[in-house]
C-alpha cells in the first residue's frame, strides 16, 4: 500500500516535470495543486480558529465560574462550542492529511533514482543543483562530486539557496501558529502558544538539516499559501461580522408623543 503511494507521488511529480521542464518548478506546481485540493479543509481550519478567538472571553469566564467542578465545566464548554459552531478537530485535519504527503515526498526524493531511473539530474533552474539532497553543511556535503564539479565556480554561493529554503521551511511551520494567536485575549494561552511555536521552529530546524531540498521547497511553498489564505479569509470573516453587527443595530426612529393644544373658539361679535 505504502509503496503504491510512493510510486504515485513520483509519477505525479514526473507529470508536472513534463509540463514545467524543471524539477523544482514541478514540485511547486504539485504543491499548489495539492493546496487547492485542501482549500475547503484549510478554510474550515481558519474559520474554526476565528470562532475560537471570538468565544475566548466566554470560555475564560466559564473556566473561572466552574473551576471547582470539572464535569460541569466540560458540559458548559461543549454547549459553548455547539452554540458557536466551533469544532476543535477542524484545525487538525489539514495537518493529518499533509503529513503523509510530506513523508512520502521525503522518501521519494531521498531515493529518486529508484523511482525515476530514466533521469540523471534533478535541479531547480540551476539555483539548487541537487533537490534530492539535504542542506547539511550549508548544502555542500551531500552534493555528489560530479554535480559539485559543474557548480564549483559558484563557490559558497551554492549554499545560499539552501539557507533560504531552511528559513522559509522553519517560518512556514510556526508563523501560522503565531498569526492565529495575534488576537487571542487570553495572555496565558497566548504565551503557551508562543513557547510551543518556538519549540516547533527549533524542531523543524533540526528536521530541515537532513531533509531533501525538494521537501523543503514543498513545505515552504505550502506554508506561504497557508499564511496568505489564512489572512485573507480572516479578513473576510471579520468584515462579514462587522456588517452583521451594523445590520442588527436598531435604527427604528423614536416616536415622540406631542400634545397638541386645542384651539378655543373665537367669540362671535354681537350685532
Amino acid at each position: 500500500m505504502w509503496e503504491s503511494i510512493l510510486h504515485g507521488i513520483a509519477w505525479i511529480v514526473e507529470m508536472f516535470y513534463k509540463v514545467a521542464q524543471d524539477w523544482g518548478l514541478a514540485i511547486i506546481l504539485f504543491t499548489v495543486v495539492f493546496r487547492l485540493l485542501l482549500m475547503p479543509l484549510m478554510l474550515g481550519q481558519t474559520r474554526s480558529s476565528y470562532q475560537m478567538q471570538k468565544i475566548q472571553p466566554r470560555l475564560k469566564a466559564l473556566q473561572d465560574q466552574w473551576s471547582d467542578d470539572p464535569v460541569r465545566l466540560q458540559e458548559e464548554t461543549q454547549k459553548l462550542y455547539a452554540d458557536a459552531k466551533f469544532n476543535p478537530l477542524a484545525s487538525c485535519v489539514p495537518m493529518l492529511i499533509q503529513m503523509p504527503i510530506f513523508i512520502a515526498l521525503f522518501q521519494v526524493l531521498r531515493n529518486i533514482q529508484d523511482f525515476l531511473p530514466n533521469y540523471s539530474t534533478f535541479t531547480f533552474y540551476n539555483i539548487i543543483p541537487y533537490i534530492e539532497g539535504p542542506p547539511e553543511v550549508a548544502g555542500l556535503l551531500a552534493i555528489p562530486s560530479d554535480v559539485m564539479a559543474a557548480t564549483s565556480e559558484l563557490g559558497f554561493g551554492v549554499a545560499i539557496p539552501y539557507a533560504i529554503l531552511i528559513i522559509v521551511f522553519v517560518a512556514a511551520t510556526f508563523l501560522p501558529m503565531l498569526l492565529q494567536q495575534r488576537n487571542n485575549s487570553d495572555k496565558s494561552q497566548k504565551n503557551q502558544m508562543y513557547i510551543m511555536s518556538i519549540i516547533m521552529g527549533l524542531m523543524m530546524l533540526f528536521v530541515s538539516w537532513s531533509s531533501p531540498a525538494g521537501v523543503l521547497l514543498f513545505w515552504g511553498v505550502s506554508g506561504i499559501i497557508a499564511v496568505v489564505t489564512q489572512q485573507v479569509y480572516m479578513s473576510i470573516l471579520k468584515k462579514k461580522d462587522q456588517q452583521t453587527e451594523l445590520e442588527t443595530i436598531d435604527v427604528t426612529p423614536v416616536k415622540v408623543e406631542v400634545e397638541r393644544k386645542v384651539k378655543k373658539k373665537r367669540p362671535t361679535k354681537k350685532r
